[in-house]
């Protein structure tokens, strides 16, 4: 089969012939599809070995892919429940599966966890990463059955690899509890995280959505989604806080979902912070890094709560789906931008900004 791998950090990826694999078990072979392009994965190709050197790359040479969709080509001895043809995505999440927290529902939790074709979060990813070598760039990938998630039949593989960015907002806006009725703030609401999570809280039925961010040709096009709903505001203008409560009658939010990025400014965050109600929740799943200097006594005084929120589980893949199979939410307005597998330099160095969160970036491994 073809596979882009790396060979060297900061080298191009080279495109060239390997094995296939084969399945076994309760592991399957999806022939891959297409497969989304993280647009920050450029830095982390070159930079996240220095940036974060406790969370280790895949070993070299290494297949890189976070959100691979395709159809099952094999299945193991022991797979039930899934079958050859079916048209999937795959879940990158990978962890020992054995463990009480996995045996409960909670992946994320395992000592083991991993991103396939990204990264891992300890030295015990690399047991992971032997298992299963295979991001979604390359033809053919092995998957543990418990990573795949069936897609609807009218969901164009294109918009399918958005699925993981879909997944991490709608496991974050899960967090908070019932939405119906309540007020969000979506700190970063432009980005491919924020637009995600505003499609998703309106169709979970959030009250009135208050999207905050930089540009504002892009945020005029976010508050377009409902304009009845959705209210923008641009934090060059201004402090997000103070802004916040003139439009709440100085209450502020019920929530605040934090989609900013790693490099993104700490100062910007404390001071949205500042626009959640007595009793609201801040979730953060956007990975902003850094110490975060805070008053603890103000969340004692009005009962805040923080949590982060990394990923999704597969039965949270498949409700995303059934959401999108049934209508009840609406990706037709991501629109999709594809470089074939042999450009996948290209790829990962043509991301831009433009467009925000309303483009989907990805690699088409097969002309689907």
């Amino acid at each position: 089969m073809k596979a882009a791998r790396m060979h060297e950090v900061g080298a191009p990826l080279v495109l060239e012939e390997m094995p296939r694999p084969h399945a076994a078990g309760t592991d399957v072979v999806v022939k891959v599809a297409a497969c989304g392009m993280v647009p920050n994965l450029a830095n982390v190709l070159a930079n996240w070995e220095t940036w974060y050197p406790h969370e280790p790359l895949p070993p070299r040479p290494a297949i890189f892919g976070l959100d691979p969709v395709g159809v099952i080509e094999e299945v193991g001895e022991q797979v039930v429940n899934v079958s050859v043809g079916d048209r999937v995505y795959v879940n990158p999440s990978r962890s020992c599966g054995a463990c009480h927290h996995c045996s409960s529902g909670h992946a994320q939790q395992c000592a083991y966890w991993t991103f396939a074709g990204y990264f891992g979060f300890s030295n015990k990813s690399l047991a992971m990463y032997e298992k299963y070598p295979h991001g979604g760039f390359c033809e053919y990938m092995l998957a543990p059955q418990a990573a795949i998630v069936p897609i609807p039949e009218d969901l164009d593989f294109h918009r399918a690899t958005r699925l993981g960015y879909l997944g991490t907002a709608y496991a974050g806006l899960k967090k908070f509890g019932p939405l119906t009725g309540k007020t969000l703030m979506v700190h970063g609401g432009t980005g491919t995280l924020g637009v995600g999570a505003t499609l998703l809280a309106l169709a979970m039925g959030v009250s009135k959505i208050y999207a905050v961010a930089r540009g504002v040709p892009l945020l005029e096009r976010l508050r377009q989604l409902d304009p009845a709903r959705v209210e923008v505001f641009s934090n060059v203008d201004g402090g997000t806080a103070d802004w916040v409560h003139s439009r709440t009658g100085g209450r502020g939010v019920d929530f605040m979902l934090d989609t900013l990025g790693a490099v993104a400014s700490l100062d910007a965050m404390k001071d949205a912070m500042r626009g959640i109600s007595r009793g609201g929740m801040l979730v953060n799943i956007g990975g902003t890094a850094g110490e975060l200097g805070v008053d603890v006594k103000w969340f004692m005084d009005n009962q805040i709560r923080l949590a982060g929120s990394a990923w999704f589980t597969s039965a949270e893949g498949m409700e995303l789906a059934n959401m999108i199979g049934s209508g009840a939410l609406d990706v037709s307005g991501l629109v999709p931008k594809v470089w074939p597998l042999e450009q996948i330099n290209e790829a990962i160095n043509g991301v831009a900004s433009s467009d925000g969160g309303f483009t989907s970036y990805l690699v088409e491994i097969v002309d689907s």
